[in-house]
């Protein structure tokens, strides 16, 4: 396979581009390394720093290279921003996604993946959340990739280009050489780690009074190869002649923010310190996707489900990276 991936200098992008190098494909990387980094894209990926707002060089990269599948992660990713900015997520998101969709139809592109989000489902009737629950997004960022999902919809109806959208909730974990490495960082694994690195005094939770086992939110955590892996499985099904779908990805089970410390706390040896904050509005109880249709659909399903090998991968990455790809 030929495959282009967008924002393939980021975290979930470019553990995908590490998987296709060793499955032995063909990758073009495409990435303004806004949030991105250039040396976490794998060496032997052909890499572009282009901006998808940049419609000449969208079109340009799609020509040149003509890649067969197209893996989209490139965009604006945070719920709370997108709440305090919402035209960053309900615009770029969505016209940066068009610029492509644009170059990818008129160029022939065979199959897309649409790295998509469960946060589509703001308060779903049924856990685990599974493919036919209502679609209600949570924030802006959850509308921008609801949009993008009709719009696909329509590339395939119109066009023929099929496409599978994959929903997920928290990716974690790490590979040997690469990991999670944001500015700021928002994701709670790596935020009790850096806690374990000296980096930070204590976390904090943000609430205790939840109807949970032990008061804090449970949520999914997915390992970042798994993801890596069902992106892989989904095109190279959409290049054989698969039907388009939508797949809600997650590990099988949820587990709560005082798990994840409490695991970290194992792992490290460091004792973590932790303060209970104010709750943030809108958070739910519990949030876990359900993956039996991917399962049953196309054979995947998580290789690390276990909390613990999920931080260790990640702790090991923070150890040899404690200043993340700066250094």
């Amino acid at each position: 396979m030929k495959i282009l991936v967008t924002g393939g200098a980021g975290y979930i992008g470019s553990i995908a581009v590490e998987r296709l190098i060793k499955a032995g494909e063909e990758v073009v990387v495409f990435d303004n390394l806004y949030q991105g980094h250039r040396d976490a894209v794998h060496p032997a990926a052909t890499f572009i720093q282009g901006d998808l707002a940049d419609k000449d060089a969208v079109e340009t990269a799609v020509a040149t290279h003509r890649p067969e599948g197209i893996m989209h992660f490139a965009s604006y990713t945070l719920v709370g921003e997108s709440m305090e900015k919402p035209f960053l997520y309900l615009r770029d998101n969505i016209v940066n996604g068009l610029n492509l969709l644009e170059s990818a139809v008129k160029h022939g592109v065979r199959g897309f993946i649409l790295s998509s989000t469960a946060n589509l489902f703001d308060d779903p009737a049924k856990m685990p959340i599974e493919e036919n629950e209502r679609i209600v997004p949570g924030s802006p960022y959850g509308e921008s990739k609801n949009i993008m999902e009709r719009y696909l919809h329509w590339m395939d109806r119109l066009y023929g280009m099929r496409y599978t959208c994959l929903r997920y909730f928290n990716a974690c974990g790490a590979t040997e050489e690469r990991g999670e490495d944001h500015d700021p960082e928002t994701h709670l694994i790596p935020l009790v780690l850096q806690v374990a690195l000296g980096q930070r005094e204590k976390i904090t939770i943000f609430g205790d009074d939840y109807q949970t086992p032990d008061g804090s939110c449970v949520r999914d955590y997915i390992h970042v190869i798994d993801l890596a892996e069902a992106h892989i499985l989904a095109m190279r099904t959409l290049l054989a002649g698969g039907p388009s779908g939508k797949y809600n990805l997650g590990n099988g089970r949820g587990y709560s923010v005082k798990e994840v410390i409490q695991t970290a706390r194992t792992v490290t040896g460091h004792p973590i310190p932790m303060v209970v904050g104010a709750r943030r509005p809108g958070d739910p109880d519990v949030l876990i996707a359900s993956s039996e249709s991917i399962n049953h659909d196309l054979g995947w399903q998580p290789h690390y489900p276990d909390l613990r090998t999920i931080i260790e991968t990640a702790w090991n990455w923070h150890l040899a990276h404690p200043d993340g790809y700066t250094a």
